[in-house]
C-alpha cells in the first residue's frame, strides 16, 4: 500500500494536501492554504522524497522528507484518521532515516501527541509569522530509541 511517488503529476497531492491541511488547521484562515498551493506545488513537492499509502487507486495520505531530515508533510485524508495510515507512513520514513525532525503547530495537538507517541520529542519552538501562531519544533532519532 506503501509506495513512493514517482508521478510528474502532484494534483491528486495537493488535492489531500488541502483537504487535510484545512481540516487539520480550523485556527487557520483556509485561504491561508489556498494562497500556499503553488508553493506547495512548485518548491515544497519537488525539493522532497515522498511516499504514498493508496488504496484501490484512491490517495489515502502521503508523507514527504526534505533533505534527508526533515518530515516536511503528514497528511492522510480526513476520513481516513484513525486507520493507522499515518503512523504506517511515519515508521516507513523512519526506517529509511536515523534522525527526522519537524515542525507542528503547538494548537494542533492531535498531531503533537501523535508525533509524541511515535518518539518525536520537542526541542524547540518558534512563530510562524504568516500565520500568526506558535509551533513546536519536534525530533525522533534512531538511537535514542529504546528497543521494543
Amino acid at each position: 500500500m506503501i509506495h513512493e511517488w514517482h508521478n510528474n503529476d502532484s494534483s491528486a497531492l495537493l488535492a489531500l494536501w488541502l483537504e487535510s491541511t484545512t481540516f487539520a488547521h480550523p485556527f487557520i484562515d483556509a485561504r491561508y492554504w489556498q494562497e500556499s498551493k503553488s508553493l506547495v506545488r512548485d518548491a515544497y513537492l519537488p525539493a522532497a522524497r515522498t511516499w504514498v499509502w493508496e488504496e484501490q487507486g484512491r490517495l489515502e495520505g502521503f508523507v514527504s522528507v526534505m533533505d534527508s531530515r526533515f518530515v516536511g508533510a503528514l497528511f492522510v485524508r480526513p476520513d481516513a484518521i484513525g486507520k493507522g495510515i499515518g503512523r504506517a507512513l511515519l515508521e516507513h520514513v523512519k526506517q529509511r532515516y536515523a534522525d527526522l525532525s519537524l515542525e507542528v503547530y503547538q494548537k494542533n495537538e492531535r498531531a503533537v501527541n501523535f508525533y509524541h507517541a511515535l518518539g518525536f520529542r520537542i526541542e524547540d519552538s518558534a512563530w510562524q509569522e504568516e500565520t500568526h501562531h506558535p509551533t513546536w519544533i519536534m525530533r525522533w532519532q534512531a538511537a535514542q530509541t529504546p528497543s521494543a
